[in-house]
């Protein structure tokens, strides 16, 4: 924080105000407003004491330097946690929360709607590590409970639901999980917790692909790893013994982009709703899965637990061909075709959930293609998503 001397108590802070004093301290470099990109591997000494006992404030570059350190203390204090380290991707950050929670003969238990490479993590990395894990649906509540084991060590959630929207009831999952062994975990990409603070409630490690909203100008991968005191000595021995680290230009990157966190995800949350609202009445549309929509089955949920939405939903079209699909994206000209998303461009991807479900069905009566609302103009887009329907030939 900017002018507070070290060692002073913050004061409380709304988040808008943390986005832009948190993990700054311009007296330390000569005034400059931005923590500057510190390279380097090699951390000198003065003397030998110094060197065995680790006294300075930083010992090798892998083990963090300024650039880092900063995007991490401003990411605790926004998430309310007691540290947070970073990796290079949001799926590194996954698979290195449940590394650092999860040990041999455990077992664990994944939300059906995860980001299909969440999936594979636990189906290819954790099985050789004879890790069990047990599929459930999002919507199972408290009622997770019944599916605990002796050995249940985790449960993972992501709320929303990856591409599909499903909302989680995390506060009674937490309470479920609540005076056993059982660690909890979130994937919190798409609230961030400017929208969303799951050790609010309970969540034991928060998780973020950092290459979405907290970057926004799709120019970097990076993920990030909250814990609270519970957890994060192990999520800090792990990421150390894994030799994690990320790039300075990365890091510095994504703390710019969390000085403008709150007023890009307005205008994205906005726009999205905007947007979505048009296409629900659309005769095309069959269904728009956005839980931010008073007509969507999460809403109740998400309307108690979250303070927002962003800029991400799903849209069901009515049954229609795959080449009349196919003429719709291709036809969309301010709408990119790519993963991804939390950056100024608008996207759109074709997707089908089918192909990895295995707790839940998906059979969502139509073609379905996930949305990102970026900056533009919503009257444009609109306009271009109008056209690009009427490509559309009803099966």
């Amino acid at each position: 924080m900017s002018r507070l001397p070290k060692g002073s108590p913050r004061p409380d802070y709304a988040p808008d105000t943390l986005l832009v004093t948190a993990g700054r301290d311009p007296q330390r470099f000569d005034g400059f407003v931005n923590v500057p990109i510190v390279r380097g591997s090699t951390v000198l000494s003065p003397t030998v004491h110094d060197l065995e006992h680790h006294t300075g404030r930083y010992s090798y570059g892998r083990r963090g330097n300024p650039s880092v350190e900063a995007l991490e203390t401003a990411l605790a204090e926004l998430e309310g946690g007691a540290g947070v380290v970073l990796t290079p991707s949001g799926l590194s950050a996954v698979s290195t929360a449940l590394l650092a929670v999860l040990q041999a003969g455990d077992h664990l238990l994944m939300v059906d709607t995860a980001y299909a490479p969440t999936r594979r993590v636990c189906n290819e990395v954790l099985r050789r590590f004879n890790i069990e894990t047990t599929f459930y649906d999002p919507l199972i509540g408290a009622g997770i409970a019944a599916l605990f084991r002796p050995n249940t060590r985790a449960v993972f959630m992501e709320a929303p639901g990856s591409q599909s929207f499903e909302m989680q009831d995390v506060p009674a999952i937490v309470a479920a999980a609540a005076g056993r062994e059982i660690v909890t975990l979130i994937d919190n990409t798409w609230a961030t917790p400017l929208y969303f603070r799951p050790h609010d409630v309970g969540v034991d490690l928060s998780i973020q692909a950092g290459t979405k909203y907290l970057g926004g100008h799709s120019d970097l991968n990076l993920g990030t790893i909250s814990a609270n005191e519970r957890c994060y000595r192990r999520l800090r021995t792990t990421h150390g013994d894994l030799g994690l680290t990320v790039a300075p230009e990365d890091a510095f990157l994504a703390a710019r982009g969390l000085r403008t966190l709150s007023v890009r995800l307005a205008r994205h949350q906005e726009s999205a709703l905007t947007v979505a609202r048009w296409l629900a009445g659309r005769p095309e549309v069959l269904r728009v899965l956005h839980p931010a929509l008073p007509e969507d089955p999460g809403h109740a949920i998400w309307a108690r637990d979250f303070k927002g939405a962003s800029g991400l939903f799903s849209i069901v079209l009515k049954p229609a061909s795959k080449p009349s699909v196919d003429a719709f994206l291709d036809s969309l000209a301010l709408f990119g075709l790519g993963y991804s998303w939390g950056g100024f461009e608008s996207l759109a991807i074709p997707f089908d959930c089918s192909t990895y479900r295995s707790a839940t069905k998906w059979a969502p009566g139509g073609p379905a293609v996930r949305l990102h609302i970026g900056l533009e103009d919503p009257a444009d887009l609109i306009a271009d998503l109008e056209q690009g329907l009427r490509q559309l030939v009803p099966a």
